[in-house]
């Protein structure tokens, strides 16, 4: 069974930053699928936040353009989100997903709070 487990979510002051790990194991092909992150705040729909292609492409939704930043090592089969100057409106459940298959994590909280 394909695992993805996300960690570094927390609370943090507007203006912080938080980096958040995706780790994908039980999966051999990982460098083969883009990796997306997604969020959804309280009373919202999930939304895509950034996406990592196989090759290093990168894309973001406008609100975090400047932001944040999506990476990947595909050694360790896990991907990142670097999450600069956050903002309140940031505060939700950060989730990653392989490609459009059906594998997901179970979520990390991030709470951007003074």
């Amino acid at each position: 069974q394909v695992q993805l487990v996300e960690s570094g979510g927390d609370l943090v002051q507007p203006g912080g930053s938080l980096t958040l790990s995706c780790a994908v194991s039980r999966f051999a092909y990982f460098r083969n699928f883009n990796v997306n992150w997604y969020r959804q705040a309280p009373g919202k729909e999930r939304e895509l936040v950034a996406t990592i292609t196989n090759i290093g492409s990168t894309n973001y939704v406008d609100s975090v353009k400047g932001r944040f930043t999506i990476s990947r090592d595909n050694f360790e089969n896990t991907a990142y989100l670097q999450m600069n100057s956050l903002k309140p409106e940031d505060t939700a459940v950060y989730y990653c997903r392989l490609g459009q298959t059906e594998y997901w994590g179970q979520g990390t909280q991030v709470t951007v709070s003074s």
